[in-house]
């Protein structure tokens, strides 16, 4: 299956937003969320979500174009781990990816 540009579009903005997650960048990851996005987030969630630790890791999947622009990628995400224990404890989820310009993405699901 070739991937065509939007999707590569879109992955690329979910990676750089997994990759401001990792390096614990919350301005970034700020301004790349959508309005609906930081509606259903308050701002201590948004700050625990991006205070990941080090250590923090991030898989993305293969994802699937949905309706009005939009692309699910499923995530895996290893937080840092606590000092007792030996690896990161994985988290599953999915962020949506949503059109917002003419080649503007924002992240309208916060895995």
């Amino acid at each position: 299956m070739a991937l065509g540009r939007e999707y590569r579009a879109a992955l690329a903005a979910a990676d750089r937003f997994l990759h401001a997650w990792q390096s614990q960048d919350q301005e970034t990851g700020l301004l790349m969320l959508s309005d609906s996005a930081k509606r259903h987030a308050s701002e201590d969630e948004l700050a625990e979500f991006f205070a990941a630790g080090p250590g923090a890791a991030y898989e993305i999947g293969r994802g699937k174009q949905m309706k009005g622009g939009r692309f699910a990628f499923p995530v895996t995400l290893y937080l840092a781990a606590a000092a007792k224990e030996h690896s990161p404890s994985p988290r599953y989820s999915v962020m949506v990816i949503t059109r917002s310009g003419k080649d503007d993405w924002v992240i309208d699901r916060l895995p």
